[in-house]
């Protein structure tokens, strides 16, 4: 308020020593007061003299567009019943010349009078003596740079601001304009009518020409995104600079520069959102050079009568555009083809006086133009448009039912009379009137209303042209035109594809570059092209080599029908049945010294636990499940087993043959068999228990061009638990080796030590060499690995601890008695006793 305060003391000091200027003012006075704010006058120009502004370009339309105002609120205070009894309504115009200093000079003058506004400007004790608020409400601007400065400052007071062609989206965000409305569509859904149009004609280039204004600014951004989620091409954007007109020297270089732009451009449409000064001069040269293109036009220029009616226009090609839902005034026809049957104003007298009436001569021909010098009533009435006069008339009716409902009016009074603006600005958002036919009600200030589509016909008389209404659009529903509309209607068509390429199949043609030339670009991985983009593959499946197929990628693993898989198969069946033949002959020679020497009852768990680990080898074949991927955490315990009923066996041989009573004694001591192999292969069934249950490896995919390799997923603990149960095996492993090299000199007849020292170095020799290979290898072939090392493993503990006994039970029976063990043991000695007696 403090602002606004600074503002209107600012006006005073600006009005006593401003310059004259061409602006214009008509004013009425009543009971409530209507602002309003047009550009009657269409340019200004400024002076050295600081404050010196003169208008001019007089404007027709707008002239006649003030007019509807006034009638439209003349018509409510005369209107039978009385909408408002015992009210009148008064007006108060400015002319902005839609200058944005003037039009915040307007607005000034008609808030300064505000009591409710000065009374949060002057201290609670200073009694103001200021009249009664009265301007509660303004109709205006017609431009949208012009309507964003006013709103700021109407939105202090919370004065309702009703714009009649202001269309910028920027105008829609409440929390900058809380009091603007407007009763013509938001560009946000002129640019998606736009997009609907090109998209009906199916153009595939566009070309894009703004203004650095309110308007043209957003309009052309929000095409620009429109397109870029489309598969419409963009072929150059123009925006020209606020003062594109001020100097002639700058304006003819843009000129030429945007001609050449549109002659070398492949664009099939011109889109020009801009206002229509600027695309006056656009066509302008565009005539004088002979172009003809097809054009879409924003709604400030496409029912443009000035543009529409200029010399040579018809050359230009093809114009679509789109305009507000255009409706007839009532009666405000008539009234100018009386000249407004005798009515009065100041704005009407200085047209009068500017513009006389015409000679009423019948012979006399005039032609009626917007740059006649005089006013002849026919003419006009033929410049009384149906879009933004109506959009003026529309913005009355809803002020007069917004404050009948806020004073609770009925045909005889009002229940009010007093109110402050904030109550009249909700009354007027929640409004909801049909004016005719037209319904209009406000959602976030902007209306439920649509556009018309027109298209420039040449006319008759080959002057100008005459634009019709060809369809129409609503926010709510898809663009309508009629089925034969295309046949009808013959637009310029410019090849895009005048720069294209003979692309190989799987390339695609892509909108590329500065000219929108289409060029031969391969598909990205996994997409393939239909012919005009690319498109992904689906989920699991990979393009071709050339691009033009999708394929379904392939499911990598060792299946059953591999070779590895079968010689893997094989050869674990064969161990199972070795280890089921030797567990038979064990059996059944349990007592005899042989197996008595290769452990006893502990060969059958040194048995038991390589069936064990050879049966896991089928884990590692085929596609991993949940329970197949448990081989990996479980072959250490098999082994473990293993390890412990040999270290068992190899204590039972050293204390047999050791005669040191030390060492015996310490032997004894450690020879517990169960005892061995349950401590021993504990240890390694714990860790794998807990491996199995909080962190069991789990089946994963992982996808590579054109396969899915499916193996068990190695998680965050998998390597730790792995390099344990390998560790604590091969630590196993050592101790049996050192243990069996120490027994190699007793007397041992069936060779135990030597034997089982070969064998744990193939065990070491085969993990070593699997660690490193298992850890690095990737593919289908990893299982291989773990299988081969198991099956290796279990192998060298087969051939070299239990299958020489076996051989001895079977096939050297003179050797499986008591004599003969005795008999290798005194021949040892007496050999050993021999060697010392010679060496003293």
């Amino acid at each position: 308020m403090l602002l606004l305060g600074l503002l209107l003391s600012f006006l005073s000091v600006f009005h006593s020593h401003s310059g004259h200027d061409t602006g214009l003012h008509v004013h009425s006075p009543g009971d409530i007061i209507i602002g309003g704010l047009f550009p009657i006058h269409l340019k200004t120009n400024r002076s050295e003299i600081p404050g010196n502004i003169f208008c001019s370009d007089y404007n027709f339309q707008m002239f006649l567009r003030t007019q509807v105002m006034i009638y439209a609120i003349e018509e409510i205070n005369q209107r039978t019943p009385r909408l408002l009894p015992n009210i009148t309504l008064g007006y108060d115009i400015y002319d902005t010349c839609g200058d944005v200093s003037l039009a915040i000079k307007a607005t000034l003058q008609l808030i300064k009078n505000q009591s409710e506004l000065q009374s949060c400007l002057l201290p609670d004790h200073i009694n103001s003596s200021l009249p009664k608020p009265q301007t509660k409400v303004v109709i205006g601007e017609r431009y949208s740079e012009v309507s964003t400065a006013v709103a700021r400052i109407l939105a202090l007071p919370s004065v309702t601001q009703i714009s009649y062609a202001s269309t910028s989206e920027l105008l829609s965000k409440k929390f900058k304009f809380p009091t603007f409305f407007r009763t013509v569509p938001s560009d946000e859904f002129q640019t998606k009518a736009i997009y609907e149009l090109v998209k009906e004609f199916n153009w595939k280039t566009v070309a894009i020409v703004g203004s650095d204004d309110e308007y043209g600014k957003y309009g052309s951004n929000r095409l620009q995104y429109i397109f870029s989620k489309s598969d419409v091409c963009v072929d150059f954007v123009e925006i020209l600079s606020g003062d594109f007109l001020e100097s002639s020297s700058d304006t003819n270089e843009i000129l030429m520069d945007l001609k050449d732009k549109i002659d070398d451009s492949l664009a099939e449409a011109i889109i020009m959102f801009t206002k229509g000064t600027f695309v006056e001069a656009i066509l302008k040269a565009v005539i004088e050079n002979n172009m003809n293109r097809t054009w879409i036009a924003s709604d400030s220029w496409s029912i443009s009568a000035k543009l529409s009616t200029m010399p040579g226009i018809e050359k230009i090609g093809q114009v679509f555009g789109f305009t507000f839902k255009r409706n007839e005034v009532p009666g405000f026809r008539d009234l100018v083809r009386s000249m407004f049957n005798g009515s009065e104003n100041d704005l009407l007298e200085y047209h009068l006086s500017h513009y006389p009436l015409c000679s009423d001569d019948p012979e006399e021909i005039i032609e009626c133009n917007l740059s006649m010098e005089c006013s002849d009533p026919k003419c006009l009435a033929k410049f009384v448009d149906q879009d933004q006069s109506y959009s003026i008339y529309l913005a009355v009716q809803v002020i007069a039912e917004g404050l009948r409902r806020l004073l609770k009016c009925d045909i005889h009074s009002c229940e009010r009379t007093e109110f402050t603006a904030f109550e009249l600005l909700k009354e007027i958002q929640n409004t909801n009137i049909t004016v005719n036919t037209t319904n209009i009600y406000f959602n976030n200030g902007d209306p439920s209303l649509g556009y018309d589509i027109v298209y420039w016909n040449k006319s008759e008389t080959n002057k100008g042209m005459k634009i019709e209404p060809i369809g129409e659009y609503w926010p709510s529903r898809n663009i309508s035109l009629p089925d034969d509309l295309t046949a009808k209607i013959k637009t310029v068509k410019v090849s895009v594809f005048n720069c294209s390429k003979i692309c190989l199949p799987g390339n695609w043609l892509k909108v590329k570059g500065e000219k929108c030339c289409f060029e031969c670009v391969k598909c990205p991985e996994r997409q393939v092209s239909n012919g005009t983009k690319c498109e992904d593959c689906g989920e699991r499946m990979y393009a071709s080599e050339i691009g033009d197929k999708c394929f379904n990628k392939t499911d990598d693993f060792l299946f059953w029908t591999d070779p590895a898989s079968i010689l893997l198969s094989v050869f674990t069946c064969l161990a199972i049945i070795i280890m089921i033949a030797f567990g038979i002959v064990i059996r059944l020679n349990c007592h005899t010294p042989v197996v008595k020497a290769v452990g006893g009852c502990a060969c059958f768990f040194e048995l038991l636990s390589l069936l064990f680990n050879s049966c896991l080898t089928f884990t590692f074949l085929g596609k991993p499940t949940k329970y197949s991927c448990v081989g990996i955490p479980l072959f250490g315990y098999g082994f473990s087993v293993c390890m412990a009923c040999i270290l068992a066996n190899l204590l039972q041989i050293m204390l047999g043959f050791n005669f040191d009573v030390r060492v015996r004694t310490w032997i004894k001591r450690l020879h517990q068999p169960i005892a061995v192999i349950v401590i021993i292969s504990g240890i390694q069934l714990a860790v794998s228990l807990t491996w199995l249950i909080l962190f069991l490896p789990s089946p994963t995919e992982m996808e590579d061009t054109k396969t899915i390799l499916h193996s068990c997923g190695m998680n965050n603990q998998f390597e730790k638990f792995f390099a344990a149960t390998v560790s604590y095996n091969a630590f196993l492993g050592f101790i049996c080796f050192l243990f069996a090299f120490k027994s190699k000199q007793l007397p041992d007849l069936y060779k135990n030590a030597s034997l089982i020292t070969v064998s744990m170095v193939l065990f070491l020799i085969v993990w070593i060499i699997f660690l490193p290979l298992f850890l690095t290898l990737e593919g289908r072939y990893k299982p291989v690995i773990s299988a081969a090392a198991i099956l290796i493993s279990t192998y060298s503990v087969l051939s070299c601890h239990l299958a020489p006994k076996c051989y001895i039970i079977v096939f050297r029976k003179e050797l499986n008695n008591q004599n003969a063990i005795s008999e290798y043991i005194r021949k040892h000695y007496e050999q050993k006793g021999i060697t010392v007696g010679k060496k003293s």
